[in-house]
């Protein structure tokens, strides 16, 4: 397949909160891999300046001790296979976990993790600097069996300097780039079963910056805040 037509474009053009016909902040404490934060929609922890969305991870007052945000297109905007160009620069501090990924509508309608599967087309932590994972998780492949489908790369300044990290995705394969170069490729084998290869269903995004959990590892406070900016994403089917 190939992938021109550009169906989704978000350039962050009007100060303020994030788009709301885009974007849907999901709000709460304690969420999973014992994570420490609380996800808010305060402009605190995620707003849009100079046509760059930031979301900002910085210590909390209220029952969980760090406050971050996490931003879905669920219900907004999905996909069932394309090219994804998200312009990102990752935030620097031990105990940061940023990530940009998607989840499967059908997770929203009773189909569970990890059997509905998970794309992470970037994550990365703190505590391993410059290091970014792309990785798939699916009910036989997946973190906690440790057999998960993943690559990671050491990749100078992606702290520092804004970055393409790109996804193709058709029926066949899943394959990742940063700035046009390809890092890796997983693909769909002929005897698969939605238990291997969940990915021919539409997926949502999510941009989130994590605090603490178990792949993140411990927080150094005077590490904080963590500012993860995202610059441009754009979708082409």
């Amino acid at each position: 397949m190939s992938f021109n037509k550009l169906v989704f474009e978000e350039t962050f053009p009007i100060d303020g909160a994030p788009d709301k016909a885009n974007w849907t902040h999901e709000v709460g404490p304690k969420w999973s891999n014992n994570e420490l934060q609380w996800y808010t929609d305060s402009l605190s922890n995620s707003f849009v300046k100079d046509g760059v969305l930031t979301i900002h991870a910085e210590k909390g007052t209220g029952e969980c001790p760090y406050a971050s945000a996490r931003l879905s297109s669920y219900g907004k905007h999905s996909w069932q296979y394309g090219r994804f160009v998200i312009r990102a620069k990752l935030p620097r501090g031990v105990g940061s976990w940023p990530a940009i990924w998607m989840l499967p509508n059908d997770i929203k309608t009773g189909v569970r993790w990890p059997l509905c599967g998970e794309i992470d087309i970037m994550e990365h932590v703190g505590r391993d600097p410059e290091t970014v994972h792309f990785s798939l998780h699916t009910a036989t492949f997946n973190h906690r069996k440790n057999n998960h489908h993943t690559y990671f790369e050491k990749m100078p300044k992606v702290m520092d300097e804004f970055h393409d990290y790109e996804m193709v995705w058709d029926d066949s394969h899943i394959a990742f780039y940063v700035d046009g170069k390809p890092k890796a490729a997983f693909y769909k084998k002929l005897d698969d079963t939605v238990a291997e290869w969940p990915f021919d269903k539409p997926y949502y995004m999510i941009l989130n910056v994590a605090v603490g959990g178990g792949f993140a590892g411990p927080v150094v406070d005077e590490d904080l805040p963590y500012d993860m900016q995202i610059r441009s994403i754009r979708v082409y089917q």
